[in-house]
């Protein structure tokens, strides 16, 4: 029987809506929108009241490590500089994590120039417009052969279609991008790689203009020979 009872369709009962003269601020707030808003007031509430709390309670004479690493400017802490934080040892391998990255970017870089070079060389040198003869004996089929070699001809750039040409200049952009990005990549790495041998052991000196075989505008050093065991 309640099984009969609970098949009939019952009343659909509807949420009471917001007045009409109270549109304007819309949705009416339910039970349940009002306890979300109530926890996360009262959570905001507990905790400024524990922070409260400890600043009355905050004794000013108390001792901490960051005393002694901080210096006061108008009522602000600032930290000392951290410029010798690192040893030599971590600093040359921090470079030299850098230096290996910035290799490894470069030879990515190349790869793909090699690859769109080639692709790019490929499609410039194919043919756009393709017929197939068929022939009934080798003779006919060399006869043919020979023909076509000698009227063989550059296709016009009008056969190609508009977007084979515009994908074809964007592969060019492309890849005159990367080969800028190459170039600065390389620069970046003797940058780098000459800091790296300059943070080195070693007695080294700065060649004068007067001293260089081609003067340029980048430095110039020269290391001190020493002996080696």
């Amino acid at each position: 029987m309640s099984s009969l009872r609970n098949a009939i369709n019952g009343r659909a009962h509807k949420e009471r809506a917001q007045p009409s003269s109270r549109k304007k601020f819309g949705l009416l707030e339910k039970h349940k929108d009002y306890v979300v808003r109530a926890k996360a007031f009262h959570k905001k509430e507990e905790t400024l009241r524990k922070l409260k709390e400890k600043a009355a309670f905050r004794n000013p004479d108390e001792f901490y490590f960051q005393m002694i690493k901080t210096r006061t400017v108008d009522g602000v802490h600032k930290p000392e500089s951290q410029a010798n934080k690192y040893t030599q040892e971590e600093l040359m391998l921090m470079k030299t994590q850098d230096i290996g990255y910035i290799l490894q970017k470069l030879q990515s870089e190349r790869k793909k120039i090699e690859k769109l070079t080639a692709v790019l060389h490929s499609v410039d040198n194919h043919p756009s417009n393709r017929h197939i003869y068929y022939a009934e004996d080798r003779e006919e089929a060399r006869e043919l052969q020979s023909q076509a070699s000698e009227s063989r001809v550059t296709p016009p750039s009008g056969d190609i279609p508009d977007l084979i040409k515009r994908k074809t200049a964007a592969s060019y952009r492309e890849l005159e991008a990367r080969k800028s990005r190459v170039n600065q990549l390389e620069k970046l790495y003797m940058e780098m790689s000459l800091k790296k041998e300059l943070q080195k052991k070693g007695r080294k000196r700065k060649l004068r203009e007067d001293e260089l075989v081609c003067p340029t505008s980048k430095l110039a050093y020269k290391w001190r020979s020493e002996r080696k065991r």
